[in-house]
């Protein structure tokens, strides 16, 4: 019996302490960023960052702040580093995307944004980071493309084989063979 009393207590710790871990939200961000090469030779760069609240509660007053990249760099040609939001619900997705214009070349690596929001349980602001960005090579030289591009025969190589194997096949049937010339020649003498 005091087994069973044990196990039924450790079930209840167990739950509440599950209840209480998912009454707060829960901030997951995830930030990405593209490369695009003007025809003036400069580069832009194009940020986004989307911040997902995974948890059961709302977050209040959300805000995000990228610093990861350094004014000598880059310059802002299209929205802002920061951005600020009232609240975010329970199972909701804030989105937040900014254009940079790249100073110099060389590579790069960013630092994950940092995103600030309270709870009203909680007298502290709590914090998330984003996910940090892939290396980026700004203003690298591109090599000139080769003529026959792999990925396209790897993908239509069987395709085109067999189309090919149809095309000879109709054409040895369509024109005539010279035996066969030959024979109906004889035949007629």
């Amino acid at each position: 019996m005091a087994n069973v009393l044990v196990k039924a207590f450790f079930a209840l710790l167990l739950i509440s302490a599950a209840t209480a871990v998912g009454d707060s939200p829960f901030i997951i961000a995830h930030k990405k960023a593209s490369l695009t090469r003007l025809k003036s030779g400069a580069e832009r760069v194009s940020v986004s960052i989307d911040i997902y609240n995974q948890g059961f509660s709302t977050a209040y007053d959300v805000s995000l702040v990228d610093h990861s990249w350094p004014q000598d760099e880059f310059d802002v040609v299209s929205g802002n580093i920061s951005q600020s939001w009232e609240k975010l619900d329970a199972g909701g997705v804030l989105s937040h995307s900014f254009e940079l214009e790249a100073k110099r070349q060389g590579m790069f690596y960013g630092a994950p944004a940092v995103i600030t929001f309270r709870i009203p349980t909680k007298a502290s602001p709590q914090e998330a980071y984003s996910t940090s960005i892939l290396p980026l090579d700004i203003l690298a030289e591109i090599p000139p493309e080769k003529k026959l591009d792999w990925r396209l025969l790897a993908k239509y190589g069987s395709q085109i084989s067999v189309i090919s194997i149809v095309a000879i096949f109709i054409y040895l049937m369509v024109t005539p063979s010279k035996s066969s010339g030959v024979k109906a020649s004889k035949k007629k003498r």
